[in-house]
């Protein structure tokens, strides 16, 4: 991706915290972040556990709100505003892939991922999402009778089906295999590739680095790091 005036920026915080307090103990998962995201980009957010994560990830997702701080998606305040314009900015914006595939079993693949035509302003044929990420031949499964795999790239069609600008994934192949891992990380950056989605991707395995952009890594709840790839590798590519 070109190092350029013309990209957009789509994320910007400033001076980003966020105090969690437990009993009398106070802790700090973000201390004062400050980072741009820009459309389009590829971005793998990189730490241990207890890093900041998951939590910086939950805040431009909005699922979550900062201690201090501004964070901004395009003309969105993501810190003052309330529920109501967080769930629009969710619901009109962002798709979310998580470690755990949350489908409905009693529904289809098919069926799981037309579930979001209810809730999005302009969807992706559900049949195109999952031929998106390769899964045309088990439409009329049902989650019990998919891979782990499988069932996650459903879930990666379903948060793709929307539209969204943005896609966040939070550890996308964390319960899954080394093979299988490499099939669901080719179908979110087919996703980048061809729609050109903003997305980031955060986990704890540095191999996934390879595959972004741009490598921001977190430790002690600040970014400690930042590395742009010169070349993105190519799912098969990558070895863990």
């Amino acid at each position: 991706m070109s190092n350029g005036p013309q990209r957009t920026r789509v994320f910007e915080a400033r001076g980003l915290s966020k105090t969690y307090v437990v009993g009398e103990i106070a802790v700090h998962a973000l201390r004062d972040v400050d980072l741009d995201i820009f459309a389009g980009e590829f971005v793998v957010l990189l730490g241990p556990s207890g890093s900041g994560k998951s939590t910086l990830l939950n805040i431009l997702g909005g699922l979550d709100t900062p201690s201090a701080g501004t964070a901004r998606w395009r003309d969105h305040d993501l810190v003052g505003a309330d529920d109501a314009a967080l769930t629009r900015y969710r619901r009109e914006h962002v798709g979310f892939v998580f470690q755990y595939y949350n489908l409905i079993p009693s529904l289809t693949a098919l069926e799981n991922v037309a579930l979001v035509n209810e809730i999005a302003e302009k969807p992706l044929d559900p049949a195109a999402a999952l031929r998106l990420v390769g899964l045309e031949g088990r439409l009329h499964h049902f989650p019990a009778q998919l891979s782990g795999g499988e069932q996650q790239r459903v879930a990666v069609a379903r948060a793709i089906a929307k539209s969204p600008d943005v896609l966040l994934c939070d550890e996308p192949t964390g319960a899954l295999d080394y093979e299988t891992g490499k099939v669901v990380l080719s179908a979110i950056a087919r996703v980048n590739a061809e729609l050109g989605t903003t997305t980031l991707i955060i986990t704890h395995n540095a191999a996934i680095a390879g595959m972004a952009d741009r490598v921001l890594r977190m430790g002690g709840g600040r970014i400690v790091g930042s590395a742009r790839n010169e070349r993105r590798l190519a799912p098969e590519e990558v070895r863990w």
